[in-house]
């Protein structure tokens, strides 16, 4: 670079050109579109600052940046804070009251089932299928496999109850496995093996999950909770830097002006038509003749 020439202003416009191809390909800027900057549109009062040495055209540079890299704060503190407005309003609340139901869904599901469950766990709960009471563990097995090898279609249907809860049977196409579906206030999907005590098994490990199935609905709504607070404050908040920006937007201002740099050198030729010659008509020069 040559000192007291265009050099500088030159690559002034470069780096500029790179920050702005930057944010660009990495996505950060919540800019979504961008003017480029011509190298070679200067006026002729910039011409002049450069050539004199002009210390008021190295402080607008600056200032052009920095009053850009301010603007892209904001913006994306702006986009923040709309999306918290968003949550606040929105998904927060939305989600607090689907959490609320399901940990009351896995209350009274809980309640229903302990109501149906023999104190002494080593006692088998009856287990009604189609009709049909079962009091043995191995009994209620093999009804289960049979009640699977007389489905003629994969639709469900009804299947009987165990420990309060409602069971339906039915066949996944895509898995090729039969499934009983636990009613209660909620459904509960169970895939079926082939061994008769097994399939038991399965359907109790899936009600013992209830209880942390609730507690995790629980903490989740807690976190919901403090989430949306926690949104409500950032909601609210002012751009921190906007005293910043406001001063410096108002220096470059002041600079533009003192530059004479918004002011377009347009020349305007003020020049009248001429007048066109018209031919006289044949007549009248056979006439004056």
């Amino acid at each position: 670079m040559t000192e007291g020439t265009f050099d500088a202003y030159m690559y002034q416009m470069i780096e500029n050109k790179q920050k702005f191809i930057s944010q660009i390909m990495t996505s950060k800027s919540p800019a979504r579109t961008i003017e480029d900057i011509d190298e070679v549109a200067l006026s002729y009062a910039e011409i002049k600052a450069l050539a004199t040495g002009n210390p008021y055209i190295k402080e607008k540079m600056d200032l052009d940046i920095q009053v850009s890299k301010l603007q892209l704060l904001k913006q994306s503190f702006l986009s923040q804070r709309y999306e918290m407005e968003d949550k606040v309003t929105k998904y927060y609340p939305m989600e607090i009251k689907r959490q609320s139901q399901w940990i009351a869904e896995y209350q009274q599901d809980i309640e229903q089932v302990k109501a149906h469950t023999p104190p002494d766990r080593d006692t088998f709960p009856p287990m009604q299928i189609n009709g049909v009471t079962y009091g043995e563990k191995k009994e209620a097995g093999q009804a289960i496999i049979a009640a699977c090898k007389a489905m003629s279609s994969p639709d469900p249907v009804p299947l009987g109850a165990y420990r309060g809860l409602a069971m339906e049977l039915s066949y996944s196409t895509f898995s090729k496995e039969f499934v009983i579906t636990l009613r209660g206030k909620r459904a509960y999907h169970v895939t079926l093996g082939t061994d008769i005590h097994g399939n038991i098994t399965r359907l109790d490990n899936e009600i013992e999950k209830f209880g942390d199935n609730l507690s995790r609905c629980e903490e989740r709504l807690e976190t919901l909770k403090a989430q949306l607070e926690n949104a409500k404050i950032e909601a609210v908040k002012e751009f921190p830097k906007e005293q910043e920006l406001a001063e410096k937007t108002a220096r470059l201002g002041e600079l533009n002006a003192l530059l004479d740099m918004d002011k377009k050198e347009n020349i305007v030729l003020d020049v009248e038509p001429e007048e066109e010659e018209t031919e006289p008509e044949k007549g009248s020069k056979d006439r004056e003749r």
